[in-house]
């Protein structure tokens, strides 16, 4: 029989994670995608599109599929999913785990202004007085940006904003990572950037944006992650792995009596 495996997914270590479970021969992998995205590219396994319907409705999906463990390997800045997970597995009494890439973290030369919001990074903005700034903050989170009149922006994104806020000053540049450290050099210098907005998403495929402001002494205003509930943590596939083959030895342990019984 096997045993049916949920991931929370849509991160670059998700797709990795499901391709290194579906090579499993006692394990049937679901993948759960936000659908934010149009046309993602599917992980290996099967896949289900679109939410839950919060807490309970998870809580639902877990029973009914027979969920016997839960990975949660949303972005970093996916909070809501994550105490989605958290109270669902809690309440089914699953197994919930958390594979989270380590978030950033400044180095000699670097100049950061780290915030807890977009309000917070919007009045760091003002202080500085006309900028030129890449805003690389994710499609759904412009708006608080919008109405800053005396500022450049380059916004990043990989599909278009809908709708898109109305900026006095801005470019829209469509582009998907991971990104390279010498174009991302280029974009900096033939933007004049001299600030990026950004959040700390951690991992190599947006990191070379961070070297190439380091070498300009280009400030970066970056907004930490939100908080999330404490559960079982992994930092790397390898670690995840790990931890699912303790739970699979559980499983084999908790079979053992029922067969004897029998």
């Amino acid at each position: 029989m096997k045993e049916r495996i949920l991931i929370l997914g849509g991160t670059t270590e998700a797709y990795v994670l499901a391709e290194a479970l579906a090579a499993h021969d006692d394990l049937r992998v679901t993948n759960s995608l936000a659908g934010r995205t149009t046309d993602p590219r599917l992980p290996a396994g099967e896949t289900r599109i679109g939410g839950f319907g919060g807490p309970e409705g998870l809580i639902d999906y877990l029973h009914e599929q027979r969920i016997r463990a839960v990975f949660d390997v949303t972005h970093p800045f996916a909070a809501s999913m994550g105490w989605n997970a958290y109270q669902a597995c809690h309440a089914a009494r699953v197994p919930l785990l958390r594979l989270e890439r380590p978030a950033w973290t400044p180095e000699e030369g670097d100049r950061w202004d780290q915030v807890e919001g977009w309000d917070e990074a919007v009045n760091t903005l003002i202080q500085g007085g006309p900028q030129r700034v890449l805003l690389a903050v994710g499609r759904q989170e412009l708006v608080p940006f919008a109405g800053l009149d005396d500022i450049w922006f380059l916004i990043r994104a990989v599909t278009p904003p809908d709708p898109m806020p109305e900026f006095p000053l801005a470019e829209l540049l469509l582009s998907r990572g991971p990104f390279d450290l010498d174009n991302e050099r280029k974009l900096l210098d033939e933007h004049r950037i001299d600030t990026i907005v950004c959040k700390n998403s951690g991992g190599l495929a947006t990191s070379a944006k961070l070297i190439a402001a380091r070498e300009r002494g280009i400030r970066v205003i970056m907004r930490q992650r939100p908080r999330r509930p404490e559960t079982p943590l992994a930092t790397s596939v390898e670690g995840a792995l790990n931890w699912l083959e303790m739970r699979k030895t559980q499983w084999r342990c908790e079979r053992e009596p029922a067969r004897a019984a029998g």
